[in-house]
C-alpha cells in the first residue's frame, strides 16, 4: 500500500480497500482487521462529506496527503474512522465501516465488553474503532509509515465479491452508490436508511 494507490477519487479508492488491513499495535496488545466495508466521501462535491462547506479545525485532515487516518466522533458517542485519500488540498476520505477481525480477537472483545459474537466485533465504524482501539488520539495518524496505527495490503479480493450501494444513515446524497462491501460476508452492517433523508443538515 502506498500514497499513489490513495491519492485518487475516493470513490475509486473505496472498492479498492475491500480486503485490506488496518492494524493498531497498542501497548495492551495488536488488533488487526480486515476491511470488509467501506463509504466514500468525496469531499466538496458531496453533500455528505465533512469537508462539503471547506476546512475546519475538525475536517482539517482530509485535506491533507493521502494515507491519514481522519478520526472524528459521531453523534457524540463513537469514533469512526476514516482513510484519507486524493490529492494535498483536495479533500476526500473513506470510511471504514466494517472489517473481520483477523488478529487480536480476545482483546478486540474486551474493548466491546460482554459476549459479541466474532461477526459483530467490528461491524459498524463506532464497533470498529472500539475493537481496534482507535480514538482521536490517532486522528492525523500516518496509516503508511507509522508505528502504531497501519494500512496494508491483505488478499485479493475477487470483484464478483464487490457490491456497491446507498451510504448508511447520511441525511444528504444518500443514494449516492458509494458504500461498496463484500457480498454476503456477515461482518458487514445492515443497511440503513436515514430519518432526516432529504431535510436538512449533512453526515
Amino acid at each position: 500500500m502506498n500514497v499513489t494507490y490513495l491519492a485518487r477519487p475516493a470513490e475509486e479508492v473505496a472498492p479498492k480497500l475491500l480486503g485490506a488491513i488496518l492494524t493498531h499495535d497498542a501497548p495492551e496488545g495488536t488488533v488487526s482487521v480486515t476491511i470488509t466495508e467501506a463509504e466514500a466521501y468525496s469531499g466538496g462535491a458531496d453533500p455528505a462529506s465533512h469537508a462539503y462547506r471547506g476546512r475546519t479545525p475538525r475536517n482539517t485532515v482530509m485535506f491533507g496527503q493521502a494515507g491519514h487516518l481522519y478520526v472524528y466522533r459521531s453523534h457524540g458517542l463513537h469514533w469512526c474512522a476514516n482513510i484519507v485519500t486524493g490529492t494535498d488540498g483536495m479533500a476526500s476520505a473513506v470510511l471504514v465501516r466494517a472489517g473481520r477481525v483477523i488478529e487480536g480477537e480476545d482483546l478486540a472483545r474486551e474493548r466491546r465488553g460482554g459476549k459479541v459474537e466474532s461477526a459483530r466485533l467490528a461491524r459498524g465504524p463506532g464497533n470498529l474503532c472500539k475493537a481496534l482501539g482507535i480514538t482521536a488520539d490517532h486522528n492525523g495518524a500516518d496509516l503508511l509509515t507509522e508505528a502504531s496505527v497501519t494500512l496494508s495490503e491483505g488478499e485479493p479480493v475477487p470483484a464478483a465479491l464487490i457490491r456497491a450501494g446507498p451510504r448508511v444513515g447520511v441525511s444528504k446524497a444518500h443514494d449516492w452508490q458509494h458504500r461498496f462491501y463484500l457480498s454476503g460476508d456477515p461482518t458487514v452492517s445492515a443497511y440503513r436508511l436515514s430519518p432526516r433523508a432529504n431535510s436538512s443538515g449533512g453526515a
